[in-house]
């Protein structure tokens, strides 16, 4: 289950990782880079977000969904 936007482990993220669903294996790896940045660059607008402990701090994991790239393909 997806954690909410929490502003103290945000504060901490040492790492950001971005999971994909299979049906977006095609898109070309310059599109990803693009709305994967778009993505971390507002977190807190993430439909699920997530954050993973690590010994240095947290790795925020934020996974793609349709509502994402529907927000950013308008930035």
């Amino acid at each position: 289950m997806p954690n909410a936007f929490d502003p103290y482990r945000e504060a901490l993220v040492v790492e950001q990782q971005t999971v994909w669903p299979d049906t977006y294996e095609d898109w070309p790896a310059a599109d990803k880079q693009r709305v994967e940045a778009l993505l971390h660059a507002s977190p807190s607008e993430a439909a699920e977000l997530d954050y993973v402990r690590q010994h240095t701090g947290f790795a925020r994991v934020i996974t793609v969904t349709s509502a994402d790239l529907d927000r950013v393909s308008v930035a």
